[in-house]
């Protein structure tokens, strides 16, 4: 390495080292779990579609390329605000439980809780409806140009994560003994795809082509257009195949029996996308938007109370000390969440009560010197 000149500087302590470039722009700038997501919303904004419109294009990408972590019939739960008033909104896209889901229905069957997986833990799907909420409401793209890329990766394939092949290896014998449209789709050939191989979810892009061709029967207007690819959804052929599928299959699930599902074509006819404010808190002079009760979201907001009330401004990033507050703050905040946090509209949550300065100061008592390995859910108001 030359020697400094008299006008460059020398001394590294002043120049900025990262392992990652900083990226600046005037387009605009998107960020997900998946470099292929990524490029579909920055793909978006170039072509002149809005944030929204990148959004939902990159969102139904990640339910294609992350088989293992979130899916085309999953939930989302979202937090956006948009570029006028910059004030933020929630979308609840958390699909409710069926309608025959009831105390008794699983008492029925010996059971005395939902088993967490298998067709009895399985709500009515709520991702689709809400990425399409959001188009039709902010966005301005149609339905077929939003989903071309997801489709084009489920068709065409991509390179498959290590995570995901390595999740479905763990999964693979239950696949193959017990779950057999799950073995079709994701053990090709009977094996476990290779990390880095090329996987394709033909099945899937059919169902989505068909969304896209009922949307476009539906009219040449982009409304009308979103309209008809939620009813294809909710109304249409996808609800129809789920409501059969809980109905005939009976596949094993974590209580050691095989059961049916309860889920119902009249489930998915039944929900609709709710816009609601977010549930926030102010800290370090910045306001934190959450999701209500009925996600999980509030669980940093108690962390960030129960945490401001600590001297940590001074504390070393990756400290013992910080780490040792971060750790049982978030110890507390997820005991309350598993006591406290339900579906608003059915239950009394004390949201207000768990988010005051007073409980979190409660809270934040119960911090020791050494780390707890209690479960210590508190009793807000």
């Amino acid at each position: 390495m030359p020697a400094a000149g008299p006008c460059e500087h020398a001394d590294v302590t002043t120049q900025r080292f990262t392992t990652r470039p900083e990226l600046t722009g005037t387009t605009g700038m998107v960020a997900s779990t998946h470099w292929l997501a990524s490029g579909t919303g920055m793909a978006v904004l170039e072509r002149g579609g809005n944030a929204f419109d990148a959004a939902v294009a990159a969102g139904l990408v990640l339910h294609v390329v992350e088989p293992h972590l979130n899916g085309f019939a999953g939930d989302l739960p979202l937090i956006a605000a948009t570029g006028g008033s910059g004030e933020p909104f929630v979308l609840c896209g958390q699909g409710s439980a069926p309608a025959a889901a009831t105390p008794e229905a699983f008492a029925g069957l010996g059971l005395d809780h939902v088993p967490g997986t298998g067709l009895l833990a399985a709500v009515v799907p709520g991702a689709f409806g809400t990425w399409m909420d959001l188009l039709a409401r902010y966005g301005t793209w149609h339905v077929a140009d939003v989903m071309a890329f997801a489709i084009g990766y489920a068709s065409d394939g991509f390179p498959l994560l290590d995570q995901a092949s390595a999740t479905i290896a763990r999964v693979a014998d239950h696949f193959r003994e017990h779950w057999p449209s799950s073995a079709a789709t994701y053990l090709p050939g009977g094996e476990v795809p290779a990390p880095g191989s090329r996987f394709r979810l033909p099945g899937l892009a059919a169902t989505m082509e068909r969304i896209v061709a009922e949307a476009r029967a539906a009219g040449p207007d982009r409304l009308a257009g979103i309209e008809g690819a939620r009813r294809a959804f909710y109304e249409g052929f996808v609800a129809e195949e789920i409501g059969r599928f809980c109905a005939t299959q009976e596949l094993m699930d974590s209580s050691g029996r095989p059961h049916r599902g309860l889920l119902t074509a009249e489930d998915l006819g039944g929900w609709q996308v709710r816009e609601e404010r977010p549930t926030t808190v102010e800290f370090a002079g910045r306001t934190i938007a959450k999701t209500g009760p009925w996600g999980q979201g509030p669980v940093l907001l108690q962390q960030l109370r129960m945490l401001e009330g600590m001297d940590l401004e001074d504390t070393r990033s990756g400290s013992a000390e910080l780490v040792h507050a971060v750790v049982e703050t978030a110890k507390l905040a997820y005991a309350d969440r598993d006591h406290w946090y339900a579906d608003p509209d059915h239950a009394d949550v004390p949201l207000g009560d768990l988010l005051s300065q007073e409980y979190a100061a409660e809270r934040r008592a119960l911090v020791g010197a050494t780390a707890s390995d209690e479960y210590r859910p508190g009793s807000p108001g």
